[in-house]
């Protein structure tokens, strides 16, 4: 008999071009670079080309440009990192697939569904893998919360909540009149929408109701900012969540995440850098982190090396790592609910999920001991 095709994974690194050199960008130039063992940091590109060379020069990397086109368009380059302003993230989406290249974007997928939409038919119709940013999704202690869930540990999800607050410090927000309308839904919250979505398997969001206002820095809302929000979203399930958000945060990054059940509670999150704590006459004292990076270090590192998991997996025709990242509908699914946050907070409305896009569940539906179905 002949000899049987047997499936062998390469050596050889995946190859990423890096988007976006400001700091998320950095940063994940720097994992790439220094903690994922089976890939490489092929080429840089942005506008901004003194931060581009300054960046290169520290990872040891020859191309760069300041025109993400010579990075798509660089047969050397297997999967692109898109961390660019939000107002690329579709336009590059695109032109990745089109270039046939896999592309982990930065959340938001799009500013509006529709070009979200169009970017994920570009991507079905290349067969590229698109993964997006939400990594809470590989922070430990919310994937033990989901594991929990999974397990049926708390029964039928009935209550969640999701809370983000940015460290700040006593003078406030520092040049509020730049950050873009819209940011606290669109770029800060919508990490909260996809941890709820998450949290609540088989389930889409129906219903937004949302109040904000700017309270940190009440002289930039004439310019469009608000710093502090609360959101609630009802599910299709009958589940209620609440997000909320607020800028300005004096102790630290405080991110955290509850799901109350039929059977039971999970939480997830805090700002505390570790468990220890000083018990003096002064008091009982905790240190805090102050910033995502340090936060959410791991978790930053994890989406990535699955995404490059992926994509070794696609090259060589292995199997793919079990189903965990944020794809297409899990992005939509979060920015129709950034979006109609936004639209609630204008109006003062609640408004219907269904006036912005049709969503459909991301995964099957949650079974826990003693349902019916």
């Amino acid at each position: 008999m002949g000899y049987l095709q047997h499936p062998v994974t390469e050596d050889r690194p995946v190859r990423i071009g890096l988007i976006g050199a400001g700091w998320i960008g950095t940063f994940h130039a720097e994992s790439v670079a220094h903690r994922i063992p089976n890939a490489r940091l092929e080429a840089i590109a942005d506008p901004a080309l003194p931060a581009v060379e300054e960046l290169a020069g520290r990872l040891g990397v020859a191309k760069i440009s300041s025109d993400p086109a010579d990075v798509l368009n660089d047969p050397d380059v297997d999967a692109v990192l898109i961390a660019a302003p939000a107002r690329f993230h579709a336009g590059l989406i695109a032109a990745a697939a089109r270039a046939g290249k896999h592309a982990f974007c930065e959340k938001p997928g799009g500013r509006t569904v529709e070009e979200l939409d169009d970017a994920l038919d570009a991507a079905g119709a290349a067969g590229v893998i698109v993964q997006f940013g939400f990594n809470r999704r590989y922070s430990s202690d919310f994937a033990a919360a989901r594991r929990l869930i999974d397990d049926g540990a708390i029964g039928t999800p009935q209550l969640l909540r999701s809370l983000t607050r940015d460290p700040g410090n006593p003078d406030g927000i520092a040049n509020p009149e730049r950050i873009p309308p819209g940011t606290i839904f669109l770029e800060t919250l919508i990490h909260d929408f996809d941890t709820l979505n998450w949290l609540n398997p088989g389930a889409v969001p129906v219903r937004v109701h949302a109040v904000a206002d700017a309270l940190v820095a009440p002289e930039a809302k004439e310019g469009g900012l608000l710093d502090t929000a609360v959101v609630t979203v009802t599910y299709s399930n009958g589940a209620i969540a609440v997000a909320e958000a607020n800028f300005n945060a004096l102790y630290g990054y405080d991110v955290r995440g509850e799901v109350f059940g039929s059977a039971g509670m999970v939480t997830a999150g805090g700002p505390q850098a570790s468990t220890a704590m000083s018990y003096t006459a002064a008091g009982i004292n905790a240190s805090t982190v102050r910033l995502n990076v340090d936060l959410f270090h791991d978790a930053y590192t994890a989406e990535l090396v699955h995404f490059v998991d992926s994509v070794k997996a696609d090259r060589d025709g292995v199997q793919a790592p079990a189903a965990q990242a944020a794809g297409g509908t899990d992005a939509r699914n979060a920015l129709a609910v950034a979006l109609a946050a936004s639209r609630s907070a204008q109006t003062g409305l609640p408004v219907d999920v269904a006036a912005i896009a049709e969503l459909r569940p991301a995964e099957p539906a949650l079974h826990t001991v003693g349902d019916e179905a």
